[in-house]
């Protein structure tokens, strides 16, 4: 098959599309022949080698993918049937979506739902779906469209952008966080009604001016510090990036004089059974108007170069990888 594949040398990652074989499948494997993969923050760290994402070479990057079983050793999946997969540890230990087939465990993959096409779902992908995942967090700490105004960072990426047009589909009054005023308009577009700077969230007090019910956040640090010193009391942050950061330079004060509540959110070890349900409030919330608003197509060969251009915040939305038919 033709994959995109990582490879050390001399301490540098290079990344190069060529053909390898996979290996032979065990008891509970699934063969999926990919038609789409997604570029992902991870995927570009990854195939820069700028962070510590692979452990193993070689590998196939790749950590989402859609596609077609072409064979099954998992009672579960029949030939034909179309699946996706996000997250467990795939293109990280595991080779993973940027190439034409896939081997994966059974367990990791979820059964497409049929409201979503192939290339619709690889433009929710991982980024989709833990937007997803942080809306449900809100929504479980109380968080309603009547609560107030609901801040999203990174506004202009995978995450920020499908929580955008989630949130403002489900009724709620959204404020986005960008770094780029290119990306103003596509935000409101989504469903943004007031839109911020990055840089008014580079420093921040302990406590500030509440003026959010909750908020979604990607980039963590100071931002993350700054959206929690303005949240309302007994608001909630549903926090799942760190593209500004792992620090947290803020203080217990939002946490006990404020009764905040962060809430972490992973979206690579979410078990099977919750995963089509995410799925399927995917399917059933996302409106028509952001399939077409939301992605960029590229080929396998073109990934590399996008990836650069993804870590130096060159990419709005999502960006999807056509691999098969």
């Amino acid at each position: 098959m033709k994959a995109l594949v990582l490879e050390q040398q001399d301490k540098t990652t290079v990344a190069e599309v060529k053909d390898i074989a996979l290996p032979e499948m065990a008891e509970g494997d699934v063969l999926v022949d990919i038609s789409w993969s997604g570029l992902n923050y991870k995927d570009a760290l990854a195939i820069t080698g700028k962070g510590k994402i692979i452990r193993q070479f070689p590998m196939v990057p790749g950590i989402d993918f859609t596609g077609h079983v072409k064979r099954s050793n998992d009672p579960r999946y029949s030939t034909g049937q179309a699946v996706i997969l996000t997250g467990w540890g795939v293109g990280e230990n595991h080779w993973g979506g940027l190439a034409q087939q896939a081997c994966v465990k059974g367990d990791w993959l979820v059964a497409l739902p049929e409201a979503i096409p192939a290339r619709n779902a690889m433009i929710i992908g991982t980024a989709g779906f833990t937007a997803m995942l942080c809306v449900m967090a809100l929504e479980d700490a109380g968080v309603t469209p009547q609560s107030g105004t609901v801040l999203v960072t990174g506004a202009s990426g995978g995450v920020g952008s499908t929580a955008v047009a989630l949130l403002h589909t489900l009724g709620y009054t959204v404020a986005a966080v960008t770094g780029r005023e290119s990306t103003h308009d596509y935000l409101r577009k989504l469903g943004a009604s007031e839109i911020l700077s990055r840089d008014d969230f580079s420093e921040t007090r302990p406590l500030e001016k509440q003026l959010w019910a909750g908020a979604i956040d990607t980039v963590g640090d100071k931002v993350l510090a700054k959206v929690l010193a303005q949240t309302n009391y007994g608001g909630c942050v549903a926090a799942c990036g760190l593209a500004g950061g792992f620090g947290l330079p803020t203080t217990v004060m939002p946490f006990i004089l404020r009764n905040v509540r962060l809430q972490g959110v992973d979206s690579v070890s979410v078990p099977a059974e919750h995963r089509a349900a995410v799925w399927e409030r995917l399917a059933s919330t996302l409106p028509e108007s952001f399939y077409q608003q939301a992605a960029t197509e590229i080929t396998l060969e073109q990934a590399p170069a996008y990836a650069e251009d993804f870590l130096n915040n060159k990419i709005q939305g999502r960006t999807l990888v056509k691999i098969g038919g």
